[in-house]
C-alpha cells in the first residue's frame, strides 16, 4: 500500500493490502481498507486545475475492493465528505464534491457523480447512477441498476432507468424501527404525491394542511420544497 502526503489516519485503521491513498484526506478511527481502494487523488474533472481540495472521512467505515474515492474541485466547495459507518461494496464510486451522510450501504459498482448529496441510511443498489447535483433523501433506497437523475424522495423506493418513485420504503422502515402509525402517514404522502390527481405543489399543500407538524411529513415537504432539479416521481 502506499500512503501519500497530507494523508491523515486515525486510530485503528486497519489497510488490509495494495490500497494507495493520497492526501489531503483524513479518514477517521476504525476505517477498513481492502484491496485495491484507490482514495484521496486528484478528481477526474477538467475543471480541476490542482487547486488545493481534500476527501474528509468519519469513523468505522469499510471500503471493499476497488471502490474509488475522489478530492473535492473549487466549483464544489473543495471538499468530499463522507459521515461515519457507512459500507461501500466493491467498485463504488464517490466522485468529487459529493456528501454522504452516515450508516449507508452502497452496493457493487453503486456511483455518484460529482456534486451529489447522500443523506443518513440509504442504500443504494449494485450498478445505479446517480447523476451530478442530485441528492437522495434519508431512508431512502434506491433500486439496483437504476438512472436517478432528479432527486430522490426520503423513505422512499426509487427504482429503474429513468428511475420512477414506487411508494414509502415499508420494509427498510420497518427494518429501522419505524412505527406503523408514521409507515401509515408516509404512505398517504406518497398516496397523494404519487397517484392522486394533484401535481406536486397541489399534493405539498394538501400535506401541510392534514399532517403539518410531523416531524417525518415537514422534512419529507421540505425536501421537495428545497429541490432544484425536481423530484423522481
Amino acid at each position: 500500500s502506499t500512503i501519500g502526503e497530507g494523508v491523515i489516519l486515525h486510530d485503528d485503521v486497519r489497510i488490509v493490502s495494495h490500497t494507495v491513498i493520497e492526501g489531503p484526506a483524513e479518514f477517521g478511527r476504525g476505517c477498513v481498507f481492502y484491496p485495491f481502494v484507490s482514495a484521496g487523488l486528484a478528481p477526474p474533472d477538467l475543471k480541476y486545475k490542482g487547486e488545493p481540495s481534500i476527501l474528509r472521512v468519519g469513523e468505522r467505515n469499510t471500503f471493499r475492493e476497488y471502490v474509488t474515492l475522489h478530492r473535492g474541485t473549487e466549483s464544489g466547495g473543495g471538499v468530499t465528505e463522507i459521515g461515519s459507518d457507512n459500507l461501500f461494496m466493491p467498485q463504488a464510486h464517490v466522485a468529487h464534491d459529493s456528501h454522504i451522510g452516515n450508516h449507508t450501504i452502497f452496493a457493487n459498482a453503486a456511483t455518484l457523480a460529482g456534486h451529489v448529496a447522500v443523506e443518513d441510511y440509504v442504500i443504494i443498489g449494485a450498478y445505479s447512477g446517480i447523476h451530478q447535483f442530485c441528492r437522495v433523501g434519508r431512508y431512502a433506497f434506491i433500486g439496483g441498476y437504476s438512472v436517478v437523475v432528479k432527486d430522490a424522495l426520503p423513505y422512499a423506493r426509487t427504482v429503474g432507468n429513468h428511475a420512477k418513485c414506487y411508494g414509502e420504503n415499508i420494509v427498510g422502515l420497518r427494518r429501522r424501527g419505524f412505527d406503523g402509525e408514521t409507515i401509515r402517514r408516509l404512505h398517504h404522502a406518497f398516496r397523494l404525491l404519487l397517484s392522486s390527481k394533484l401535481n406536486t405543489t397541489q399534493a405539498v399543500e394538501v400535506l401541510k394542511a392534514e399532517l403539518s407538524g410531523y416531524a417525518e411529513i415537514d422534512y419529507l415537504l421540505t425536501f421537495i420544497e428545497s429541490s432544484q432539479r425536481g423530484v423522481t416521481k
